[in-house]
């Protein structure tokens, strides 16, 4: 009986593998790497150990386990054990629909307390935001579950919300660390009524109940001050900490250039980055839910500086029905694209009118929705030509301010709940694309938008970090060698940066970013390895 040797490293690459069975007479073929579970290998001796484990899928936040036993531990019961679990499993049926997982693996479930003697049960169940949308709906049914258990007499349902902290608050100017979601509303071309979509959109979020800000980045011709009225039309500066403290209007915050006493600015480009740098890094925002960021028209180099400097959640994209409109706005999605900005939804202004019991398409059809099918953006929203849209933009007040339950804030309400619930889920992909499993001693990367999961030996990343500290930039020397990097090095921490890379920690204090891109490329851990070895003979 033939042996396969391979090296007594715990980790195996499929080529390792491969080398080391040829050199054996042994045949080997190669498969497709599968996402449902790893295998993690080691030789004992002479003998090849196979182990198998079911991929662990993560919930948002954590397993239903881990929070089962968390509320477990924090509830004030006045009963046993089978109560409690009986309560959670009934509510464990109430499956969020943003990230498809039951409310209680998404830890929403708080303060959980049940006195079985008199059938009475209370607990709150806390969302990641005050705009959830589907809030309404998650009481009702919690109320529903409950009370179908047969010795529950009374349920007290309460709601909260705990908003999701920024994915990247250590990385960020002071007056961004605290703001949880950042969108773009962009168009990239003057005049499709971009601003009048910013305004309205966070307009609409804050009457969803969210904390919203918005930052006009048009430094050349800003829009805000004549389409909002605050009462206070200056931005002040704070003397002693030299930040910007910015206006409000119906409780949302907001900073323009237009508000600095400037009017409209006559300056160079790079001035013009330096200026907007300014107004949004050092405003003291302070907790928000979303700011919305209305850009500047075009994509050059004042657009790539914002979203460079701000880690932007998602963008929303302007258009019109025109050919020409659409031939500008897809400049803006490709921009985005090369970022790694998801476009989350188009919004086609001035799409129709009504008339004689008829609908009209003066500017013609088309724009919004090839967007939507040449670029694959999920979600496509009309707003009609209306005047009282146009004149409330002039008036100082914002059209789903003047009008709540009009044709167009309805329009904008289906909007915020898509930018709500599109948040929603690209937090949860970006939060848990790159992770360590200290069980298995790999680095787990899950790209967002693609179904490929695979594990990483933590020291083949580290190995192939490409920075200056590792590699000339020069002359394009490896400075970083093989036997520099132990194969027993962990990860102390894996941060995410942006929607396109994450920051690595290793033991040594080096910092490695290591791009999506970059990773999807590496040699990857041999997974399935049942696929690939030859059946363990019983006797040697």
């Amino acid at each position: 009986m033939q042996l396969l040797h391979v090296p007594s490293s715990p980790y195996l690459s499929f080529q390792t593998l491969k080398t080391h069975s040829e050199a054996a007479g042994l045949a080997l073929y190669e498969k497709p790497l599968l996402s449902s579970s790893s295998i993690f290998c080691s030789l004992q001796q002479e003998r090849v150990e196979r182990s198998k484990w079911v991929s662990r899928r993560g919930s948002v936040l954590s397993s239903f386990t881990t929070k089962a036993a968390s509320l477990e531990a924090g509830a004030a019961a006045v009963s046993d054990g089978k109560a409690e679990s009986a309560v959670l499993k009934a509510l464990s049926q109430i499956i969020d629909p943003d990230f498809g997982t039951d409310i209680v693996s998404c830890g929403f479930v708080k303060d959980l307390q049940i006195n079985e003697a008199l059938g009475e049960v209370s607990f709150r169940l806390e969302l990641t935001t005050p705009a959830c949308p589907v809030k309404d709906m998650f009481e009702q049914k919690a109320n529903e579950v409950v009370n179908e258990l047969s010795w529950v007499k009374n349920v007290n349902v309460t709601m909260s919300a705990q908003p999701a902290k920024p994915l990247y608050a250590g990385q960020l100017p002071a007056g961004l660390r605290t703001i949880s979601n950042i969108v773009a509303v962009s168009s990239c071309k003057g005049g499709v009524g971009k601003s009048t979509v910013a305004v309205n959109l966070a307009y609409t979020l804050a009457g969803m109940g969210a904390r919203v800000g918005i930052f006009d980045a048009d430094v050349y011709g800003p829009s805000l001050p004549t389409m909002v009225s605050p009462e206070n039309r200056i931005l002040v500066m704070n003397p002693e900490k030299k930040t910007i403290i910015p206006t409000e209007y119906l409780g949302v915050k907001l900073v323009s250039f237009g508000f600095a006493g400037q009017g409209r600015a006559i300056m160079r480009g790079p001035m013009v980055s330096g200026v907007i740098d300014q107004l949004l890094t050092t405003t003291e925002w302070g907790e928000l839910d979303y700011l919305v960021v209305d850009m500047p028209p075009g994509t050059g180099d004042i657009q790539l500086t914002l979203c460079q400097v701000v880690p932007l959640t998602a963008a929303v994209i302007v258009t019109t029905p025109q050919k020409l409109a659409f031939i500008d706005v897809a400049k803006g999605v490709r921009m985005f694209s090369k970022l790694k900005v998801p476009c989350v939804a188009v919004v086609e202004n001035m799409s129709h009118f009504d008339a004689d019991g008829k609908r009209h398409y003066p500017f013609g059809k088309g724009s919004g929705s090839e967007v939507v099918k040449q670029f694959g953006i999920p979600n496509l929203f009309d707003l009609p030509i209306r005047p009282t849209l146009s004149a409330s933009g002039d008036s100082g007040v914002p059209e789903v301010v003047a009008d709540p339950l009009g044709e167009v804030s309805k329009t904008f309400q289906e909007l915020g709940i898509c930018v709500v619930q599109q948040c929603a889920k690209i937090r949860q992909q970006v939060s848990t694309a790159v992770t360590y499993d200290k069980s298995l001693k790999a680095i787990r990367v899950k790209v967002p938008d693609s179904d490929d999961e695979f594990l990483l030996h933590p020291a083949t990343v580290r190995r192939n970090d490409r920075s200056a500290q590792s590699v000339d930039e020069w002359t394009g020397e490896q400075k970083l060698q093989y036997n520099d990097v132990p194969e027993d090095i962990e990860p102390e921490e894996i941060r995410p940066m942006g929607n396109y890379a994450v920051s690595i920690t290793w033991p040594d204090g080096f910092s490695q970013i290591a791009p999506y891109d970059q990773l999807q490329t590496m040699e990857r851990l041999v997974d399935e390895f049942n696929q690939f070895l030859p059946p363990i003979p019983s006797q040697v």
